[in-house]
């Protein structure tokens, strides 16, 4: 599914107009966005959490010359789904 197709989706189970739901799915993406690049976490019972986490440095290799190289320590995003959700999906 992507973005389309989501504010299709929510727009049918709602009953708004699409461009609303689109307003309104932009403004939640964009909220969330701002408040982990913050390092909050934003939790969502039911459905997950979306937080910050740290990736430290570490070797690699090239892949195309089999050098070894070293990749930079990097924040990342993390998601973890909540009970309803895993649930849901282990459901099917």
């Amino acid at each position: 599914m992507n973005k389309q197709e989501l504010i299709d989706a929510v727009a049918a189970e709602t009953g708004e107009n699409k461009a609303s739901t689109g307003e309104a799915i932009d403004a939640i993406f964009a909220v969330v966005a701002a408040a982990v690049t913050r390092g909050d976490t934003v939790q969502l019972i039911g459905f997950g959490s979306f937080s910050t986490g740290a990736r430290a440095e570490r070797t690699g290799r090239n892949p195309s010359t089999g050098e070894a190289i070293t990749i930079p320590a990097a924040r990342t995003v993390k998601f973890t789904a909540g009970k309803s959700f895993k649930d849901a999906v282990n459901a099917t």
